[in-house]
């Protein structure tokens, strides 16, 4: 059946006129009802004035962060790079607390950027600093954030993780990074380290600005938390048992009105503990690594941040990974088979797993010898420029 719009019962010539006249019809009956609202008293305003406040304020506020402004690292500081304090913010309304180290002597060029993070507990006073001021000395921009409520970066409550929120740090991080007038927005990279390694790859994955992504000996926390080391607990009951106790946990925390800490490394050190748990010790608990805002110096996260961990898998993607990315790792390490699981989900030929001989997890936390640095910056060269 046909329909004809070029004439109609009401007697309007066309469907443009048609149109025309019912919005002059409603527009009579607005202004009709508007008058008889303003006759009885009514004062109308055309949105709620505080709804389009809300609406439109779209700035943000940092929060005003307590930063130390001595040298409080567990490392020397360099005489050849320009130490300073940062903040930038995250999506989630986070300010986040950072060091940027700038090499010295540049000729006023725009500069290549890298952005550290890690490891997992760990603040940017012990080996994601080291990692950075190491880098700038080498020609790179770089920075060292705390994560996300730990540190001295904001966030309430405190001692929380949460793969979401910590692989928007990084995002974060690059937002920071592309907005400086020293920085070439695209010869910017990242750098992860243990739990912050997969965090790392994690943004690699979303975020498209980041040219470059070294994972150094990585944790994926997702499958950690959800299997266990060694995936020694891979299977539905064992996972069970874990939602079942951190659930009686949140009522626990509600319960009192704080969220309990999980505690850092063991201290003591138990007599038959696990060598990768002897070298956590090494590094965390002595003059070498302590902290005093380190989670994993002193009493850790909170019970529950494995929830989320638990039931959002990192490294869904990353196997869609355009940009390159370089996973470094101990040949002892115990925790080496999360980069070599990793690397296999990696597509393309910028993709690269780099096993350092005769070195464990910690090793490459802040012994120099035994972090590939030259090959690292060789990466770096490559894909940022």
């Amino acid at each position: 059946m046909r329909t004809d719009l070029s004439k109609s019962d009401t007697g309007v010539c066309c469907f443009g006129e048609y149109l025309c006249a019912v919005k002059t019809k409603c527009m009579n009956m607005t202004k009709s009802f508007i008058r008889r609202l303003l006759l009885a008293g009514v004062i109308i305003t055309a949105v709620n004035a505080n709804s389009v406040n809300a609406q439109e304020n779209t700035g943000f506020m940092e929060e005003q962060l307590n930063l130390t402004q001595e040298w409080d690292k567990v490392f020397p500081q360099s005489d050849k790079v320009t130490h300073s304090k940062i903040t930038f913010h995250n999506r989630y309304g986070v300010t986040l607390a950072a060091d940027l180290y700038i090499p010295k002597n540049t000729d006023g060029s725009k500069l290549p950027a890298i952005a550290v993070s890690g490891p997992f507990g760990a603040v940017k006073e012990q080996a994601s600093g080291l990692y950075a001021q190491t880098l700038a000395e080498r020609g790179f921009l770089t920075i060292a954030f705390d994560p996300s409520f730990t540190g001295e970066s904001g966030g309430q409550p405190r001692y929380v993780a949460s793969p979401d929120i910590n692989t928007e740090d990084f995002c974060a991080a690059v937002d920071y990074l592309s907005t400086r007038e020293d920085v070439d927005p695209e010869r910017i990279g990242i750098l992860g380290i243990c739990g912050w390694g997969g965090l790392a790859v994690n943004a690699a994955a979303i975020d498209t600005r980041i040219k470059a992504t070294v994972a150094s000996t990585m944790y994926d926390m997702s499958r950690v938390t959800a299997n266990g080391y060694f995936d020694a607990a891979d299977n539905a009951d064992a996972r069970h048992e874990t939602r079942r106790q951190l659930s009686a946990q949140r009522t626990e925390d509600y319960r009192n009105g704080t969220y309990a800490l999980a505690g850092g490394v063991v201290d003591p050190l138990p007599e038959d503990a696990p060598q990768f748990e002897k070298d956590y010790y090494a590094y965390y608990k002595t003059p070498r690594g302590y902290h005093g805002r380190s989670l994993n110096s002193n009493n850790g996260w909170n019970r529950t941040s494995s929830l989320s961990f638990l039931n959002m898998p990192l490294l869904t993607y990353a196997g869609e990974i355009q940009s390159a990315v370089l996973l470094v790792h101990g040949e002892n390490a115990h925790s080496r088979y999360f980069s070599e699981d990793t690397y296999k989900k990696l597509q393309g030929d910028n993709k690269q797993l780099l096993i350092v001989p005769d070195a464990v997890h910690t090793d490459l936390y802040d012994n120099l010898e035994k972090i590939p640095f030259d090959r690292i910056e060789a990466f770096y060269r490559e894909y940022l420029k």
